[in-house]
């Protein structure tokens, strides 16, 4: 029986990649830099925003510290410009009768700002960022939210949509759920062995045993 679900953020409940692209191009310009394709940018998300900008400007990693900072004060100021739920999963977390909580790489006071903005929140008994715990795959973060509500690994499940949220839940270890709509090809978490990943909100509440 599962007892605690555990979400990764990006790619998993909220699809924003465009706000994320949108903010990597206006600090991409602002340090006269070329601008990424949305699919590049994309490829780049799910290990933190530090890792996400040292991609993006490679190879002018002189630049990193100043793009860093260019991103992050426009992406506070629009996460929430184009960034939605997936389809079908604000209804999928109202349903649910067992705790939620979310570790995501993405600093916590940005998620928890998308969740609050989305209408989500108050679903989650807990929301842990990169910049609180560990960054994933680190199974710090994931471990620390199992023992604060005294749920053990194997009564919990980890639902994420990349090959990092795949590595966090094999490192803690905790049954992992992956989603197929994300920022990671189906087919790369095949190959590197996660169960088929779930096609919608209703197989995900099926896989959570969450009454339709």
């Amino acid at each position: 029986m599962i007892r605690l679900a555990i979400f990764d953020l990006d790619g998993t409940l909220v699809d924003s990649k465009l706000d994320l692209c949108n903010a990597v191009n206006h600090a991409l310009r602002t340090l006269r830099l070329p601008e990424l394709a949305l699919e590049e940018v994309s490829a780049f998300v799910g290990e933190g925003a530090a890792r996400l900008i040292e991609r993006a400007v490679a190879p002018r990693y002189d630049l990193k510290d100043r793009v860093l900072r260019a991103w992050f004060q426009y992406y506070e100021e629009h996460l929430l410009d184009e960034t939605v739920l997936y389809p079908g999963l604000a209804a999928l977390l109202a349903r649910a009768r067992i705790p939620l909580a979310v570790h995501t790489n993405k600093p916590g006071r940005l998620a928890r700002r998308i969740l609050s903005g989305l209408g989500v929140r108050h679903f989650f008994v807990e929301v842990v960022g990169g910049d609180e715990a560990a960054r994933k795959p680190d199974p710090e973060g994931t471990r620390a939210i199992l023992h604060r509500q005294r749920v053990p690994a194997d009564e919990a499940v980890f639902v994420g949509d990349s090959l990092v949220d795949q590595a966090t839940a094999r490192a803690v270890p905790i049954p992992f759920v992956a989603v197929g709509w994300g920022l990671a090809r189906p087919g790369l978490l095949r190959t590197a062995g996660a169960p088929e990943p779930v096609r919608n909100a209703l197989e995900l509440a099926a896989a959570l045993g969450i009454e339709a």
